[in-house]
């Protein structure tokens, strides 16, 4: 039998504009154990959207019995400055989920279903075809609402209870929420099990089944190959990335878990690489020390460390060698 054809690839051109989505105050924030007060969340996010970025996953409206730290949701959002053309989104696991983040005024929501289906029940504590069931009455009523939807697909590229997970099962829910009325999916490397390979297969797998859905990535760098993961789908087209504020970040229901992609770097790699973020490197590291200090610890990021690439120093302040 003949292979199917797999859609052409067509990389994303020199100087094309790349939108990074600030996950940290949800997917950052979720996993500290020590409460952040609702007004230094609030600084963070002001910080980190002075520094250009306008895609923001501010919070999430999930029960406070689950993710203490995010009982704050409506404080925060109320709170924000939301600068001109800033898209604010929430990630939402039910009906009440969604209820709450309409009554908020949202712009988008992040919708979350395991593409395994062992993640599903530990993170939401239903089957996966339960959970796609449930999410009809969610798209009906932000529908009626005016609120965008992101179909989320978390372990996407690998379950750590379940192991490798098909391209073919992450393209199948994928053609799910698309038929459901979701423009767009953003696939979650939940624990860090992203490569290169398996990047490229679950962008042309969906491609092939839900031809138009638009696609976006959510790489973690558990492994250490998260930039090398966002190369690989700036080669096959995609535009749109999460990453979270210095590194932070990590599910709080998945073995292993570790750190998102760290956005300063991400932004440093994409601006030198050619591409437009409309995104002040400079002041992202500011917010980023922000983050750190509130946090009160160091956080994994490398560009917060070392600063951009042409940062000068006084040569006169550096030790010289003897001998």
């Amino acid at each position: 039998m003949a292979k199917t054809a797999l859609p052409a690839t067509t990389p994303v051109p020199d100087g094309a504009r790349i939108t990074v989505c600030e996950v940290g105050p949800r997917d950052g924030f979720q996993i500290e154990s020590a409460f952040i007060p609702t007004d230094r969340k609030i600084a963070i996010v002001n910080a980190l959207f002075a520094s250009g970025l306008r895609h923001m996953q501010v919070t999430s409206f999930v029960s406070p019995r689950a993710v203490p730290q995010l009982a704050d949701a409506e404080e925060v959002l109320a709170g924000i400055d939301r600068p001109e053309g800033a898209v604010i989104t929430a990630l939402i696991p039910n009906l009440r989920g969604a209820e709450r983040a309409a009554a908020c005024g949202v712009d988008a929501v992040h919708t979350v279903v395991s593409a395994s289906e062992t993640h599903n029940l530990k993170n939401v504590n239903r089957s996966v075809a339960t959970s796609l069931k449930d999410f009809e009455a969610v798209f009906t009523l932000l529908d009626k609402a005016g609120v965008a939807i992101e179909g989320g697909i978390a372990t996407a590229f690998g379950c750590p209870f379940e192991g490798e997970v098909p391209p073919e099962q992450v393209a199948r829910i994928a053609k799910r929420y698309q038929e459901l009325g979701a423009k767009s999916v953003g696939l979650g490397d939940t624990t860090g099990m992203a490569t290169p390979k398996t990047v490229r297969a679950a962008i042309r797998a969906i491609r092939t089944e839900a031809p138009g859905l638009g696609i976006g990535l959510h790489f973690h760098n558990t492994r250490g190959v998260g930039l090398a993961c966002v190369m690989a789908g700036l080669a096959e087209g995609v535009t749109h990335y999460d990453a979270s504020v210095g590194g932070l970040g990590g599910c709080p229901f998945a073995a292993g878990a570790t750190g998102n992609i760290c956005t300063e770097d991400l932004v440093y790699l994409l601006n030198e690489s050619g591409y437009d973020t409309g995104i002040d490197l400079d002041r992202l590291i500011d917010a980023a020390k922000l983050t750190q200090e509130i946090i009160g610890r160091d956080l994994p990021g490398q560009v917060i460390k070392s600063g951009p690439r042409l940062r000068r120093f006084d040569p006169g302040l550096t030790a010289t060698a003897a001998g």
